[in-house]
């Protein structure tokens, strides 16, 4: 309860905290929203502009404040949010679960990829005003390179300044909104659901449009997945303010734009239509800045994102760094190079924003739909109000099935390249899961306390040279009283391995965020030891530094004796040496797979040859590691055919 009572609090500073982390891509949309749903090539008429204010409404409403802030906000893991701090929650209760998650974690990914560029180039565009003939891309090229490059130093530096930068920008587009609405107050019955009703039922093509209105919502789901930083309470109260700041400026671009009824927009942006001409420069600096925040938004979700697929077993295990001891700070650097990638690509793809607006938005809506799913089921597996629940799946998968089809409409024009995006991210995913499962299925585990025995007689021998006074193995065996038949196979027969006491690690990811736990079970006292980490799908996996404190509080307890073994510096109290060992699968050549099954471990050993080490996985001190290769048979080759021959 202490525990929930610290999410729901609402402080100053978690407020300002709120504005620059969790706002940034919604609170960027006006840029480029009710342009893409008015067009730029065809006269404007009145009733396309309030239907599409009215559209725009209603999508922010229903979608951002009642789904996520009220509904979604509720679903949290230990104060984590995003679609697998979700996925978490709810896995245990069935299997097929594992599909929405895949999908919509590989399409936050892809969004994570046309949200800058699309951003930023909304942004400097603004500049075309002042200087007609500038080249915007080199600049957006650019800004993306500093903003990808200051990853690696950690954003705790720059995230002081967005909270400030954030309320600057809403206070600046409700200002804005608040001095062109004066001048024509009647926009506001665009409130009205009639006109978006009218809308979308006499307009010919205004179906179509709705994948150009979604993008006013499209940052919502990052604003659930960006819970952990700020907590529910401050996410809740800062809504109401970036809502009303929103709707402001939308209404007031709806004024500018109906101002201009009969005529065309051509490459007039109605965002900054509604600043003054001294104020553009300004203007402009602002907006560039609130775009490189919302960026440095989804990259940060990105990183994120990664940390909990790679815990749940749905990505490779790449390098991961903690740049600060602050709370939620990490930097990945192979997908940081791999979304600069992607940005570069899509800027130099589409050139203009108005062309990227065709991919954007279709990625999002599939993550919203798997949301929906997983959501549905964690509010059924909690036991609410059946009926309310299946309100909730059929009213939802109706609204986001509808923005996705529209969507749809975009596919040829650009909305294919986040779908392949996401295909790709997904198809990692998908063949890490099955890849971990095959390799489960087929390690064959054994009993320790069978070989107590022979590990205190090879203990004893002295005809074999001693490999370490604690040989420390890792261990996948979830039951403590269970190790891999490799691990014996290494001990025993491979190369003999004496050592004084025996220790088997093994690390059990959680599905609680924050877990820091571990027990010690005594196989048999000062000869073998096994030690069961549970660690959350959040917390670095640093073996080194948790087995020293398991060693110091075993000592402390008087559990174990760590003085070394030898005569010479036992006398002088000497701690005796530690070495690990891991044991590295790879694909035996003795293997007959089903053809599927060798492309899904084919791929993982390829994919695998370029990912972090295990022993850097776990944070072993590498001076005292020993990586021993072990064939993975996986199903060797049966009635081999060889003939022997007489001469």
């Amino acid at each position: 309860m202490e525990h929930n009572r610290n999410l729901d609090k609402v402080s100053a500073a978690g407020l300002l905290v709120a504005l620059g982390i969790i706002y940034g891509d919604i609170g960027t949309s006006p840029l480029y929203v009710l342009r893409a749903v008015v067009g730029t090539d065809q006269p404007i008429q009145r009733d396309i502009v309030r239907g599409a204010l009215s559209c725009i409404f209603w999508t922010i409403t229903l979608q951002t404040s009642i789904k996520y802030v009220v509904l979604v906000l509720r679903a949290d893991n230990r104060g984590e949010g995003g679609t697998f701090a979700l996925y978490a929650l709810v896995r245990r209760h069935a299997r097929w679960l594992t599909v929405p998650a895949i999908i919509g974690g590989s399409s936050l990914l892809a969004d994570s990829i046309i949200t800058p560029p699309i951003s930023v180039s909304s942004a400097i565009e603004g500049l075309r005003i002042i200087y007609p003939d500038i080249p915007t891309v080199p600049i957006v090229l650019g800004i993306l390179a500093l903003l990808f490059l200051i990853q690696t130093f950690g954003t705790s530096v720059v995230g002081t300044a967005f909270g400030p930068i954030m309320l600057l920008w809403f206070t600046m587009l409700g200002t804005l909104g608040v001095l062109q609405i004066i001048d024509d107050v009647s926009i506001l019955q665009a409130v009205n659901p009639y006109y978006g009703i009218h809308f979308l039922s006499y307009y010919p093509g205004a179906f179509w449009l709705l994948g150009a209105v979604f993008l006013s919502t499209t940052g919502a789901e990052a604003l659930y997945a960006d819970m952990g930083h700020t907590g529910r309470g401050n996410i809740r109260a800062s809504w109401a303010f970036v809502k009303v700041c929103l709707l402001l400026n939308y209404f007031g671009q709806g004024a500018f734009v109906e101002s201009m009824e009969g005529q065309r927009l051509n490459d007039l942006n109605p965002f900054y239509g509604l600043m003054p001409d001294w104020f553009l420069i300004a203007g402009i600096a602002i907006a560039t800045a609130a775009t490189v925040i919302a960026s440095q938004a989804m990259i940060t979700g990105a990183f994120t994102l990664i940390s909990e697929a790679i815990r749940l077993n749905f990505w490779p295990k790449v390098r991961l760094r903690y740049p600060t001891n602050q709370k939620g700070q990490l930097y990945v650097p192979s997908i940081n190079w791999l979304l600069f990638a992607g940005c570069v690509g899509v800027v130099l793809y589409f050139q203009e924003s108005s062309r990227m607006e065709a991919a954007y938005g279709l990625a999002i809506t599939l993550t919203m739909l798997m949301t929906t799913i997983l959501f549905s089921y964690y509010m059924y597996s909690h036991k609410f109000n059946a009926w309310f629940v299946l309100f909730f799946l059929i009213f939802y998968l109706f609204v986001e099935s509808s923005f996705l089809i529209a969507n749809l409409a975009k596919f040829t024009h650009g909305g294919w390249v986040s779908v392949l995006i996401a295909g790709i991210m997904a198809g990692v995913m998908i063949i890490w899961l099955n890849a971990s499962k095959i390799k489960l299925r087929l390690t064959e585990y054994v009993k320790i306390s069978q070989y107590i025995q022979p590990f205190k007689e090879l203990s004893r021998d002295i005809s074999i040279p001693k490999y370490a006074t604690h040989l420390v193995f890792m261990s996948n065996a979830a039951r403590a009283s269970e190790i891999e038949s490799k691990i014996i196979y290494s001990i025993f027969q491979k190369r003999p391995k004496r050592a004084d006491i025996y220790w088997f690690i093994h690390v059990d990811t959680t599905d609680d965020p924050y877990t820091m736990e571990y027990k010690v079970n005594t196989i048999a006292p000062d000869d073998v030891y096994k030690i069961t980490f549970r660690l959350g799908f959040r917390v670095e996996q640093r073996i080194n530094l948790f087995f020293r404190k398991v060693i110091e509080d075993m000592v402390k307890n008087k559990e174990v004796d760590i003085t070394s073994r030898y005569e010479s510096l036992s006398r002088q109290n000497v701690i005796g040496d530690f070495r690990f060992v891991v044991l590295e699968k790879f694909l035996s050549y003795e293997n007959d797979l089903p053809f599927r099954e060798r492309i899904v471990m084919d791929v993982y050993f390829y994919v695998k040859g370029f990912t972090t080490p295990e022993d850097r996985w776990f944070g072993l001190d590498s001076s005292a590691v020993k990586i021993e290769k072990v064939p993975l048979v996986i199903r060797p080759v049966e009635n081999v055919k060889l003939k022997r021959i007489y001469t």
